[in-house]
């Protein structure tokens, strides 16, 4: 059945690399931000999966995912998607990612061309020469220094308080258990982001691009006009949400993602109804 979660793993260079999936059909692969697992998009798997094979996996170092040792970087994390799409036989396949998962699609649909059929980023970086220059005075986003008395786990869950409103704790608990499993490198997707010569890359990508973004989301927001100047693509604001759209609207990013992904459908099959 389309909403039957099933899990796995792939073999890669770096050990097993875990992934979930819903659906059958035209492969969609969904990629997560930084320190989140596929959990961030538990919610939208199914609803894609009603029209697609929707796939989201644990991104090298996070989630269930293998967690070699070494500095990641966005080119470790792509080949770890590229290791899991030649696992699994994924060609063509369509890509979303949100957050850092986006500046992840981003390289991966530079090295691909052709295979990657179409590319949807989600509240994205636009990572440039100013960006990268301004790195380093970044506070940082998630790290906490672990406390005897425990009182660092109240300070996990503060970090990204303000992102939620109130009835949207599920979602935050499990941002903090994904923040947790990884809590000595917590930071470290961040840093990846901040180092990555996005410019010089995006002349590569051959898909056609969408880039939305949640209107309560101001890391990203503005990034919306910098991708359309760099690529000529179109954009996209959500009705609502924050940082964590995917969990906080799951049905209206299922429904973008759907509606993008059967516009550039190459697999022959009737086009879903949203």
């Amino acid at each position: 059945m389309a909403d039957t979660v099933r899990r796995g793993y792939a073999p890669s260079v770096f050990g097993q690399l875990h992934y979930a999936e819903c659906g059958s059909g035209e492969p969609v692969l969904l990629l997560h931000q930084t320190p989140r697992s596929w959990t961030e998009y538990a919610d939208v798997l199914p609803l894609v999966g009603r029209a697609h094979r929707a796939i989201a996996m644990d991104t090298v170092g996070f989630g269930a995912s293998a967690k070699p040792e070494g500095p990641h970087s966005i080119e470790r994390f792509a080949d770890g998607v590229e290791a899991l799409a030649d696992a699994l036989g994924l060609d063509p396949f369509h890509l979303v990612g949100h957050h850092t998962g986006g500046v992840v699609a981003v390289e991966v649909a530079a090295r691909l061309g052709d295979r990657v059929s179409s590319l949807l980023l989600s509240a994205t970086a636009f990572v440039d020469a100013a960006k990268r220059a301004a790195a380093p005075a970044r506070p940082p986003v998630d790290h906490v220094d672990p406390k005897p008395d425990g009182s660092h786990l109240v300070e996990v869950w503060n970090r990204r308080r303000g992102f939620y409103r109130a009835g949207e704790e599920a979602a935050l608990h499990r941002y903090v258990i994904d923040a947790l499993t990884v809590l000595d490198r917590v930071e470290e997707g961040h840093e990846a982001v901040y180092r990555y010569r996005m410019d010089e890359r995006l002349a590569h990508i051959t898909a056609p691009v969408l880039a939305v973004c949640a209107p309560e989301d101001h890391y990203s927001l503005s990034a919306l006009e910098k991708f359309a100047a760099a690529l000529g693509c179109e954009t996209e604001v959500l009705s609502g949400g924050h940082v964590p759209a995917p969990e906080q609207l799951p049905g209206e990013f299922a429904d973008v993602v759907t509606a993008w992904v059967d516009r550039h459908r190459r697999w022959p099959g009737p086009t879903s109804s949203r």
